[in-house]
């Protein structure tokens, strides 16, 4: 069976499941925050690749707030490790404000160990 994703004006991923996820960007000079709202999934992951991709070269600083992420699958950690390699020799990139599943899952990862985890 085929999934078929429609995406919306709002940045919001609607696909077959339980799949979504709101993207808002907000743009500061070079910073950049990403504030993420729903599920960091397989469906979902690539439309926040999508949108890091489109600001990766002017972005001195990154900005994941998690503060509404319900969940994060290994696809989410691995366009956060896309975007934290990225910004290596050009800036940072900090998660703030994680929820409790979330924190859990860099924890259990060992993903804690190569993000700047902040509660704001």
């Amino acid at each position: 069976m085929a999934l078929l994703s429609k995406k919306n004006n709002d940045n919001t991923s609607n696909l077959s499941g339980n799949s979504q996820l709101k993207i808002k960007v907000k743009k500061e000079g070079e910073e950049y925050t990403f504030s993420l709202d729903g599920r960091l999934d397989t469906i979902t992951s690539p439309n926040l690749e999508e949108k890091i991709n489109e600001v990766i070269d002017d972005a001195k600083k990154l900005i994941m707030n998690f503060s509404n992420l319900e969940y994060i699958s290994s696809a989410g950690l691995r366009v956060l490790l896309g975007a934290v390699q990225a910004m290596e020799d050009k800036g940072e990139m900090v998660v703030c404000n994680p929820t409790p599943s979330v924190e859990e899952v860099f924890e259990l990862t060992g993903f804690v160990n190569l993000f700047n985890i902040k509660n704001i």
